[in-house]
């Protein structure tokens, strides 16, 4: 069996993982390359893409709740831990898609990738077949306007990192919402490449709430100062630059490699050779489209 690449995007709900896999089921088409989308939310029964494998097809949330009387957490876990227990299912679907570049459209519950293993063995099977998955973990962007939830953000996708032990991309989604519920309190370029927290529990200072509970929160952000292993890239889906610069990362991170044709689709595509670029210019034309003229007027004094 030969290798097989492919995504895992995974994330809270409403953080676009749905419309990700659309979108980039598009974009790589139109590059060239065999894609498939496989539905592993049994709580996703409207799909706006084409989809080559669901999970619908041996469990759905709905029959869980009302055949179990279970509630919808209780009845992901349940579905997953079923899943699991019946991966013959699904590798006998994926067979199908030899050739194909997967997309995995996953559920949104946080628990199933901090606390519980169901989706973790699942992941470990399909690379025990040779698949070459990179995780892709999208939140949502204006959660960058407040600095508690910007840490809770950290501490989600450092766990999951931790918890779901594949090669990791954590995404910025919604670029075009960045500044939906204010304005970040720093550059893009302080939440993209994580850089001094400090700053971070200067701004919760000034609430009081927060104040209480100083000492928290600085080892909070102790804690993933110490692993150093989260950063993010920011995604506008509407934008192919955008699209193309995650795509450019998942693939160095799963280990893919384009063909000839398929890297020729691209440049004409993009009118442009594929090229490395500066951290600043991969950032640069969401700050200038989507955030407020005097953002860096708050940004930190590296002096």
């Amino acid at each position: 069996m030969s290798t097989i690449f492919g995504q895992v995007v995974i994330g809270p709900p409403g953080s676009g993982k749905t419309t990700y896999c659309k979108a980039m089921q598009e974009f790589l088409t139109g590059v060239g390359r065999k894609v498939a989308v496989i539905n592993l939310d049994p709580a996703n029964d409207a799909l706006p893409y084409t989809c080559n494998v669901d999970i619908a097809n041996l469990i759905t949330l709905e029959d869980v709740m009302d055949n179990l009387k279970l509630g919808p957490n209780g009845g992901l876990i349940y579905c997953m831990e079923y899943l699991e227990k019946n991966l013959d299912w699904l590798k006998s679907q994926l067979t199908k898609l030899h050739g194909h570049y997967l997309l995995f459209d996953c559920p949104g519950q946080v628990e199933l990738y901090t606390h519980n293993n169901a989706v973790k063995n699942i992941f470990e099977q399909l690379t025990s077949w040779d698949y070459r998955l990179a995780a892709v973990h999208l939140v949502d962007s204006h959660y960058c306007s407040d600095p508690s939830k910007f840490i809770s953000v950290l501490l989600t996708s450092l766990s999951t990192m931790l918890q779901v032990a594949l090669p990791h991309v954590n995404i910025l989604s919604k670029a075009d919402l960045i500044e939906k519920y204010g304005k970040l309190p720093f550059n893009l370029d302080y939440f993209t490449e994580v850089l001094e927290l400090s700053y971070l529990l200067d701004q919760l200072q000034n609430d009081p709430f927060f104040h209480k509970y100083k000492k928290l929160n600085e080892a909070l952000v102790g804690l993933v100062e110490d692993y150093s292993l989260v950063s993010f890239v920011v995604l506008d889906i509407q934008d192919k630059q955008s699209m193309l610069r995650v795509i450019q990362t998942v693939d160095k991170t799963n280990g893919y490699v384009y063909g000839d044709l398929e890297e020729r689709s691209l440049q004409t595509l993009m009118s442009c050779a594929v090229t490395a670029e500066f951290e600043y210019e991969k950032i640069a034309s969401v700050q200038e489209k989507y955030m407020s003229d005097d953002v860096s007027n708050t940004e930190p004094d590296e002096g």
